[in-house]
């Protein structure tokens, strides 16, 4: 078992670095440091046709792995019945690079967590090792994939336990935060360590500042539930059964790529225009125009079918609608607090809201900011988007691909309950 964890934990860990560092070069020798830099570079025509190549490409090579994402991965935990094939995935993950590379407006994070899952899955079998043993290793890997995009153990290991698992179970957990460890280590090793996003001052002024973090969660939970409801509607939109794969992902590439004429900040999963807004480079009307155009652009790039997360997508729209609320805050109501901090808050509570994980998110922002003082408003904007967003649909993000499989999921006080 030991053996087993450190073997998928590495793998997870090289495969991410791996994955980072090949964008990187193709954004080089596209004359950029990373995904916006090279296409604010490009003329317009070529921001278009590049997306459009992209997402044709990336619908060729989907094709090849079955339909699916995070919540294969929560079934096989779980359940313990679905396998998980490691050249499947590995296909899947190069539709996603291709996405990436092009400018897609999708997340690297979706390749990163099922190539560990199914690495767990595919060690598993090699090792022997029992079905009890091989759901832990999956989790493990799960984690090691998704702390290797982030840099954020602690999260990472609550993205198994609130969203993967559901329930905190003693023999999943402990393989997990082992693989953890090693695959942040790895990580940070390779790429660098400290916070992703950088590290943020914050600190609370006064009461009404709290208030307006509370007041923030609710907005957040509307801006969730919104954005997963235009998910859903574009995924409608293009299964009507007017272009087929990989057609249809070349379409939604093209849309994305019309939007990055004006707008080269759609492109990629939102990591570097996100930089920008914490730390204010962007004005009001820009980080406005950015927050719906963000939200159509992933929905055209997801919803026809090139592969990717949308959680650092999420992050971008979280920001947006927390520095835009923030100046409002302090405009009309004189509320003390920096913009960037409301931003920050709001990535945690958009996040909250999509995945249900408000404990996952308000950890995951606390990791990527540095900063202890965060954490009240992390837990109580992420608690509140996440009860509005609970009570306006069930289900999140993950939770509805699984219904869609016709596998119901819900967590009680009983524990996990199926098919309702």
């Amino acid at each position: 078992m030991a053996v087993a964890v450190t073997l998928v934990a590495i793998g997870s860990a090289a495969f991410a670095v791996a994955f980072r560092a090949s964008l990187s070069f193709i954004y080089r020798m596209l004359g950029g440091h990373d995904v916006l830099d090279a296409f604010m570079r490009l003329p317009p025509y070529m921001r278009v046709l590049v997306p459009a190549v992209g997402g044709l490409l990336a619908g060729i090579v989907s094709r090849v792995a079955t339909k699916g994402g995070v919540g294969d991965v929560m079934e096989a935990v779980v359940l313990g019945k679905t396998q998980l094939s490691l050249g499947r995935t590995a296909w899947k993950a190069l539709g996603s690079w291709v996405a990436i590379a092009s400018g897609g407006s999708v997340g690297r994070e979706g390749p990163l967590i099922q190539f560990g899952g199914a690495l767990g899955s595919m060690v598993a079998r090699f090792t022997s090792l029992s079905n009890r043993s091989t759901r832990a290793i999956i989790a493990a890997g799960t984690a090691a994939g998704f702390t290797a995009a982030y840099n954020t153990p602690l999260a990472a290991v609550l993205f198994v336990l609130e969203i993967v698992t559901g329930v905190v179970v003693l023999e999943a957990l402990l393989p997990v935060m082992v693989a953890t460890a090693i695959a942040t280590a790895l990580t940070r090793y390779f790429v660098g360590g400290g916070p992703i996003y950088g590290a943020r001052a914050f600190t609370i002024a006064s009461s009404p500042e709290l208030l307006a973090h509370a007041l923030l969660g609710v907005v957040a939970a509307f801006v969730g539930q919104g954005f997963m409801r235009l998910l859903s509607a574009g995924e409608r939109l293009f299964a009507r059964g007017y272009l087929q794969q990989p057609f249809r992902a070349a379409l939604g590439g093209a849309l994305v790529g019309l939007l990055a004429i004006k707008l080269p900040q759609v492109t990629g999963n939102g990591y570097e225009p996100l930089n920008e807004l914490l730390d204010g480079r962007y004005s009001l009307g820009l980080v406005a125009v950015l927050l719906v155009a963000k939200a159509f652009a992933t929905t055209a790039s997801v919803s026809s079918g090139s592969p990717g997360g949308v959680f650092t997508p999420s992050l971008f729209l979280g920001g947006a609608v927390g520095l835009l609320f923030g100046h409002a805050v302090n405009a009309v109501g004189h509320v003390p607090g920096s913009p960037g901090s409301f931003a920050l808050v709001g990535m945690a509570a958009a996040v909250a809201a999509t995945t249900h994980a408000p404990m996952m998110a308000a950890v995951f922002v606390f990791e990527i900011s540095a900063d202890y003082a965060i954490v009240l408003p992390l837990v109580l904007a992420t608690a509140i988007a996440t009860m509005i967003s609970r009570r306006l649909r069930p289900d999140s993000l993950y939770t509805a691909e699984l219904r869609h499989k016709g596998v119901g999921w819900k967590i009680t006080y009983e524990g996990r309950r199926f098919g309702e």
